[in-house]
């Protein structure tokens, strides 16, 4: 008698559309096209297409499991990699068992110390991805009993960490409405008759953007790389040749390193500033109506650095062609091909403006930071303009709120445990010993927060590992509190140009291809010297005159 088979599935089931509340959406960004005189497009139009249906061939009754097939050998290794891993989790052991516990320090406290060194170390080495290894810490810390539940927990609740998860939020509404991209193409049309002006033009019109589009990568990636390709691709600069000099390099180097001052001049400009006052707010530095005094302090520093970086670039790292006469017609083009401003648009203006309203002028009606950033998100999903699936699929948020949550707890528990103050004093000894000034003492302190960082691969990360124990040694030298959260926090942004791995927006601006690697160690150098200058030498007269000092 044959086998009886019995196929579970005779044939596919018909493609008809899925409910709206199952269907599964992805961003799909297409790759710029170069610009011509006939069709040219300074950047691609995003939009979202529908995830391809998988087929599943037929289950029959009497098949057997086939075994599992040969991995592949190119494959990365699963789980966690064995180095970072033996070192991660030796440097907390090493203070946990090693180091002579202070007399003054409980235990309790020293073994959650031990505990985040090992956190950071994981976060700088990388043995699992950033989000996993923090829960793993935060693991560590509850099941032995180190810390209760709900305060390893706590952070998890914190206004500051959601409002930077909703600013992803705000970013992607940028990109996927093509808001960005129309405001960047404007400035084009309007200052790029010149390779000079045409810099001008995408530095001022970030500028612009960054308030209500708080991802420094997001604006990378998301808007002004597309348009500085198909600038450079029109005009015969192609990436990876040497051609690349004759226009590319420059605009992509130019963009990269005033990114950096785009994102200190406003609070909500980059998810980092808002981590560093929560994490300033931890330590007891309140920065009252922290949006508008941010932008007092960042203001005049922050634009002067703008206006200069163009011009010095253009000047230490020229492009071959200085000017650009068809770049406006051409952006003109691109203007009438894009239409009038969409329902969208519109939209995402009316929103972004009524969020910021609400940034600057909220303490004097009683609405705080977060509960702007959710009406501006409620207005968003209500109107269509985002789904809940473009959240959902936004992963860099939720990684964020994981890691950070994770960070803020344990740093909060430390303080709380006595270990900052115990830090703060030891350093306020090594000071004293030095007999330094606290404006001395000020100068030493940034320049190794700002130097170190070559050692960091995100500015997140950073924070997360230094920014509370550099505000606690500026503190016990003596620094007056709200200048040295403020000025590390604007350090934390100008560091990102350091190399091409010294943030997110740094590996999208390499990863185009116009950069090679000596130009940017060397250009980053300079550039973070010439920044350096100017806000050290503006922003101290300017500090003055506010009142911070």
């Amino acid at each position: 008698m044959e086998r009886l088979r019995i196929a579970v599935s005779h044939r596919p089931p018909p493609l008809l559309p899925a409910p709206n509340h199952l269907r599964r959406r992805q961003l799909s960004l297409p790759a710029p096209l170069p610009l011509q005189l006939a069709s040219s497009s300074l950047s691609s139009r995003h939009h979202l297409a529908p995830a391809p249906r998988r087929h599943t061939p037929p289950l029959l009754a009497s098949q057997t499991p086939s075994p599992n097939p040969d991995p592949d050998p190119s494959a990365p290794p699963a789980g966690a990699k064995l180095v970072p891993l033996l070192l991660s989790l030796g440097a907390g052991l090493a203070v946990r068992f090693l180091a002579p516990r202070p007399a003054e320090v409980s235990l309790q406290a020293w073994q959650l110390l031990s505990i985040f060194l090992s956190t950071i170390a994981g976060l700088v080495l990388g043995p699992l991805p950033v989000g996993a290894w923090a829960f793993l810490g935060l693991t560590a810390a509850v099941a032995t009993r180190t810390l209760p539940f709900a305060a390893a927990f706590s952070a998890f609740t914190n206004e500051v960490i959601w409002l930077i998860v909703i600013s992803f939020f705000f970013a992607r509404g940028f990109v996927k409405t093509g808001l960005g991209d129309r405001i960047a193409t404007y400035f084009i049309k309007w200052l790029g008759s010149s390779t000079l002006g045409l810099s001008y033009g995408l530095t001022i019109s970030e500028a612009c953007i960054a308030p209500a589009m708080p991802s420094t990568t997001a604006r990378a990636g998301g808007v002004f790389l597309p348009i500085i390709k198909s600038l450079s691709l029109s005009a015969g600069s192609k990436p990876n040749d040497p051609s690349s000099r004759k226009l590319g390099s420059y605009l992509v180097m130019t963009q990269f390193q005033a990114a950096s001052n785009s994102s200190a001049l406003f609070l909500t400009a980059a998810a980092q500033n808002l981590l560093c006052l929560k994490l300033a707010e931890e330590l007891g530095i309140i920065v009252a109506n922290p949006w508008v005094a941010w932008f007092k302090a960042a203001s005049l520093p922050a634009i002067v650095s703008l206006l200069a970086t163009p011009y010095l670039l253009y000047k230490i790292f020229p492009p071959e062609i200085k000017d650009t006469p068809e770049a406006p017609a051409l952006a003109a083009e691109k203007l009438k091909r894009m239409g009038p401003v969409t329902k969208n648009e519109w939209v995402m203006i009316g929103t972004m403006l009524l969020a910021v309203s609400l940034w600057v002028f909220g303490d004097a009606i009683g609405v705080s930071s977060v509960v702007a950033a959710m009406l501006g998100l409620s207005i968003l999903l209500l109107l269509g303009v985002l789904d809940w699936d473009d959240c959902l699929s936004e992963k860099s948020a939720w990684d964020t709120l994981s890691w950070f949550a994770v960070l803020v707890a344990m740093a909060g528990q430390l303080t709380n445990l006595g270990i900052v103050s115990w830090m703060s004093t030891s350093v306020a000894k090594m000071l004293s010993s030095f007999s330094l000034s606290w404006p001395a003492a000020f100068v030493v302190l940034e320049a190794s927060y700002f130097l170190i960082h070559y050692l960091f691969a995100s500015q997140t990360g950073h924070v997360g590992a230094l920014f509370s124990a550099f505000l606690a040694m500026h503190l016990a030298a003596g620094v007056p509190g709200v200048l040295s959260a403020l000025a590390l926090a604007f350090n934390t942004n100008l560091f990102g140009a350091l190399t091409h791995y010294s943030s997110g927006q740094a590996a999208v601006y390499f990863g185009a291809g116009y950069l090679e690697l000596p130009d940017i160690f060397k250009l980053g150098f300079v550039t973070a010297l010439i920044n350096a200058l100017i806000w050290g030498v503006v922003g101290t007269f300017w500090w003055k005159f506010l009142g911070l000092y």
